[in-house]
């Protein structure tokens, strides 16, 4: 079921485009098929032998696809089968054809309902709070669905920072339950509750959750903020669905923790508090939605107190009552979306004549609320009838008096408001305390009222016919119903459409008289509400600790986002140093046998190292600083080699001289001095903390080795690395196979940072045929991306490469992009010379910008370069090499030709898109690793294949090579998209800067 909800949800959208919000009545389809798999299974969950599936999914977390059926679960999937099916058919009436978003409100309507059902029926804990976040994050999408208006804005805004807050709250509490009760089993914690401070601490967390989802006080302001979602939102997430969820938690649980002190507290106080402060809200609302939705918050804090209460009859009486509740509070909001829809309106003071217009919606809504407010024989009565006797039972207690006080005050809000709604909606036009608002235009339209569909009529009119049906046979609930109530402590209660003469009876009397009284004098109450003075408006309250929250970010992102790399880094050594620093004083390991050095020429190599670093430092010239830094490295790979770690050698090598060139190349736009020089006291810091940070660095290495309890892992690397691997070069069969998860993120990440960089340097849309060349003959760019000889191409349409880029008047001017412009006319190209052979573009170049040697050398060197990087690449897996290095070494081959040639050269040795080669590769070292799945094995995992050739003989091939190919791509494409931005890109940049100081000249007649 929820992998068709699943595949449905991302359907959603097609099936809307192609069949309109027809598109709804086959999503109903969904929901329908769940009823009736739920209806299936009533007597075998009414016997105790409902279905149960265990799949494992993350066992290092105890975490499993774990779901079970029982009473509850069973309850709680026909409401969110039933009436979401209900909702969908609705949907199709309700939203207009030209409505636009039809396509993702359809998709995320079935995700909540597919989450919703996975919420109810899981029995992990963990998993219950993934489908607890999911209902969260679609709820927020459903709210928002206007996303045009403010207030949809808000309101979803407001929906999700109250419950996500109250979801991770009880995810705390649910990961202390399961690791105090050693299984993360609902029905085993339930069945076994573990008891302690800790436990008591994770109930309180649990119970934060279940009263920000079913929006109890003080969490109740967000419920009626949401009634700016679509009416179809409004009776499926806030009548018997998403707010239905903190119910369900409550009742899943309270049968293992209602009897502690605590829980009790909790839920009595906040549940009564609810309960009467919803339904005096409520009677001062002049919008129908509103008035459900304070009708709604009110009847939660019921619903909670009920089955909250370690008793069974009461718990009896809450499940009797969430099903009542779900059925008639969905009819009255599907009610209140026909009015809208035939009138135009929701206000009370401008609704009038309705009833008479519309006698079936009339009779529909007549049929919720009297259910809504306890009137026999509707199922609202039935429970609050049994609510009334079970508390009336348990009423030898101050707490218990209180309670029932707390229930018969309520229901007769609940009586006051009901009325209020029906005879605003439908009866005369209301007279309220706040006139009506003048319009714009300084009068009010006559109302007028049009004929709605059966399908915005029938679904609600199904739920209200339920709710008379259900009450008519209340043994057949009460037998449904028992199972769960029976896990609750205390006597059984019973549900009866009559009971007969007895206090029960009594109090409900008392409470319809009461509600009607205060429905007759309403006007009075509206006023001496509104005379009242408002303490406390949590809505308020909420909004202003918000922008207090948005003050303190403020502040502290301005003393600790200075904007200073400096500050940043200093504030990260200086906790490293005093973490660091800490651990070793308080208890340093046992120094373990160690040696300065082996040889002396260890000393010399870390003595320059050391000598240039610090030289760097102290350096005020940007090129001799990166200059010095680059000696250090070089150093450093001279450790690595006197160690004995060839690979990591040549790495440091090769990594050091592709950053030198960046390094070069980005100062070109820079001063050639360090511009701002720190004062004598922040060196005397700087120094202060690098010494610190070297201290610490250095005596953690020391003292390392002495804290191990454990053999280390890399022990076994080497038989790994060739029996799983294939290979004997346990440096590469460690980055491809053994860890090839931390390759992946970090070639990811590789991928990520060369598209950032090449973001922030183009201006105009990226192209890999800027570095091509190109010409502008009559008007048209022509770019020479087919031609083998570009420069033999450009003399046959007489046009030559510019002596020099951006000088007018000489031949071949460079143009806009350095496009190459026709010469003088009457002048004839000069003919090729040897040495403008030598480089593809070398035409491109002014004669005093080249080199002899240069470009010699790296003609003769460049395709050694290129098949040493291929033999690196493929004896890697057994000799020092890799994907890695040779991505390297090609990416330092493209350099020099770029160093030699110019961007034109770049683009005639690598006419390729660099995003081509990131993509390729990532695709590749991915799709590498899923090749394994197919063949029973694991994701990343390499597949040795050993065959056979003819000639070559036994060839032995491992999988990861391709994975490692997959490395040299992004490597590749990471250095020529480096070189393109911070070289090719600048140069066009400079180029453009230059041809336009001269322009400037020329218009002043200033000489070149």
């Amino acid at each position: 079921m929820l992998a068709a909800y699943l595949a449905a949800a991302i359907g959603a959208p097609v099936a809307v485009r192609l069949l309109g919000r027809r598109a709804f009545l086959v999503l109903a389809l969904l929901p329908l098929a769940g009823l009736a798999w739920a209806l299936r299974w009533t007597t075998a969950v009414m016997d105790g032998d409902g279905p149960a599936e265990t799949t494992r999914w993350v066992p290092q977390l105890q975490m499993d696809l774990a779901f079970r059926l029982d009473t509850l679960s069973w309850l709680m999937a026909l409401l969110v089968t039933g009436v979401g099916a209900l909702v969908f058919v609705y949907s199709a009436g309700y939203f207009s054809s030209r409505a636009g978003g039809l396509g993702r409100f359809a998709g995320v309507l079935t995700a909540f309902a597919g989450s919703m059902l996975g919420l109810v029926t899981t029995d992990d804990m963990l998993l219950l709070y993934v489908f607890w976040e999911l209902t969260t994050v679609t709820s927020y999408l459903l709210i928002g669905h206007y996303a045009d208006r403010k207030a949809s804005r808000r309101a979803a805004m407001q929906a999700i920072v109250v419950t996500t807050f109250g979801g991770l709250s009880m995810l705390v509490g649910l990961i202390v339950l399961g690791e105090s009760a050693e299984t993360y089993r609902i029905s085993e914690v339930v069945a076994h509750p573990p008891s302690g401070t800790a436990v008591t601490v994770a109930v309180v967390l649990l119970l934060v959750g279940a009263i920000s989802k079913s929006a109890l006080v003080p969490f109740h302001f967000w419920l009626p903020s949401a009634m700016a979602a679509p009416t179809p939102v409004s009776a499926y997430l806030h009548a018997a669905a998403m707010v239905k969820a903190g119910v369900y938690l409550v009742a899943r649980f309270a049968p293992g923790f209602g009897e502690l002190g605590v829980w009790r507290a909790i839920v009595m106080t906040l549940g009564a508090w609810t309960l009467v402060h919803g339904g005096y809200r409520a009677l001062r609302q002049y919008d129908l939605k509103l008035v459900l939705a304070f009708g709604t918050v009110s009847q939660l804090g019921l619903l909670v107190m009920l089955v909250g209460t370690a008793n069974q009859a009461a718990a009896l009486a809450g499940l009797a009552m969430v099903g009542a509740h779900a059925m008639f509070k969905a009819a009255l909001f599907l009610t209140v979306g026909v009015v809208d829809a035939a009138t135009g309106s929701r206000d009370l003071r401008r609704l009038e004549g309705v009833g008479r217009a519309l006698p079936l919606t009339a009779t529909v809504g007549a049929l919720a609320t009297a259910s809504m407010i306890g009137l026999p024989p509707f199922a609202g009565y039935v429970a609050k009838e049994a609510a009334i006797e079970a508390l009336l039972h348990e009423g030898g207690t101050a707490t218990g008096v209180a309670v029932l006080v707390a229930m018969v005050v309520g229901s007769a809000l609940t009586v006051a408001y009901g009325l209020r709604f029906w005879f605003g909606a439908f009866g005369p036009r209301v007279r309220g305390a706040v006139p009506l608002p003048e319009p714009d235009d300084g009068h009010w339209p006559p109302l007028t009222v049009s004929r709605p569909s059966l399908l915005l009529v029938g679904p609600a009119a199904l739920l209200a016919v339920l709710g008379l049906a259900a009450a008519l046979v209340p043994q057949l609930g009460e037998n449904l119903l028992a199972p769960h109530a029976a896990t609750y402590p205390g006597e059984p209660g019973h549900l009866a459409l009559w009971a007969g003469v007895g206090p029960a009876l009594g109090l409900t009397a008392l409470v319809l008289a009461g509600g009607a009284l205060l429905f007759w004098q309403r006007v009075r109450v509206e006023e001496w509400q509104h005379r009242l003075p408002v303490r406390v408006d949590a809505d308020l309250a909420y909004r202003r600790m918000m922008r207090r929250l948005d003050d303190v970010a403020a502040d502290v992102t301005g003393l600790t986002q200075r904007g200073s790399l400096p500050f940043y880094l200093g504030t990260i050594l200086v906790v490293f140093v005093l973490l660091d620093g800490g651990a070793i004083i308080s208890g340093a390991p046992p120094l373990t046998e160690w040696r300065a050095w082996d040889t002396p020429v260890q000393v010399i190599a870390g003595g320059i190292t050391a000598a240039a670093a610090v030289l760097a430092a102290r350096a005020r010239r940007r090129l001799k600083a990166i200059l010095l830094s680059g000696v250090s490295g070089y150093g450093m790979a001279a450790l690595f080699l006197l160690y004995g770690a060839p690979d990591l050698a040549l790495t440091q090598v090769l990594v050091e001289t592709v950053t030198l060139i960046v390094l070069v190349l980005v100062l070109r736009r820079l001063p050639p001095y360090f511009s701002v020089r720190p004062l004598a006291g922040s060196r005397w810091v700087r120094l202060g903390i690098g010494v610190a940070v070297g201290l610490a660095v250095g005596a953690l290495a020391v003292l390392a080795p002495g804290a191990r309890t454990a053999p280390p892992v890399s022990a076994d690397f080497p038989e790994q690395a060739y029996v799983y691997g294939g290979g004997k070069n346990v440096v590469n069969v460690t980055l491809v196979d053994i860890r090839a998860w931390d390759t992946m993120g970090e070639i990811s990440v590789l991928l990520v940072a060369a598209t950032g960089v090449a973001s922030l340097i183009f201006i105009r849309r990226r192209s890999g045929e800027i570095l091509r060349l190109r010409d502008v003959e009559e008007g048209a760019v022509v770019v020479w991306g087919g031609t083998r000889d570009p420069m033999a191409a450009l003399r046959r349409r007489g046009l030559e490469s510019p002596a020099r880029p951006g000088r007018p008047g000489t031949p071949g001017t460079a143009g806009e992009e350095g496009a190459v412009h026709p010469p003088a006319s009457g002048e004839a190209p000069p003919e090729p010379q040897g040495l403008g052979e030598v480089l593809r573009a070398g035409r491109t170049l002014a004669p005093q910008r080249r080199s002899v040697i240069f470009e010699v050398v790296v003609r003769l060197a460049f395709h050694s370069m290129i098949v040493v990087a291929v033999f690196l690449l493929f004896s890697g897996h057994n000799q020092p090499g890799g994907g890695f290095v040779a991505g390297l070494l090609v990416g330092i081959a493209l350099a020099v030709r770029y160093l030699v040639g110019g961007r034109y050269e770049l683009g005639e040795a690598a006419p390729v898109h660099p995003g081509l080669l990131l993509g390729s590769g990532l695709f590749l070292s991915a799709g590498v690793g899923l090749v394994a799945i197919v063949l029973g094995g694991s994701v990343l995992q390499s597949v040795i294949l050993e065959v056979d050739v003819p000639v070559l003989g036994h060839v032995k091939l491992v999988t990861s090579l391709f994975f490692d190919i997959g490395v040299f791509l992004v490597v590749i494409g990471l250095v020529l998209d480096l070189l393109r931005s911070l070289g090719a890109e600048i140069d066009r940049h400079a180029e453009d800067d230059e041809r336009r100081r001269e322009e400037e000249r020329s218009r002043e007649g200033v000489p070149a």
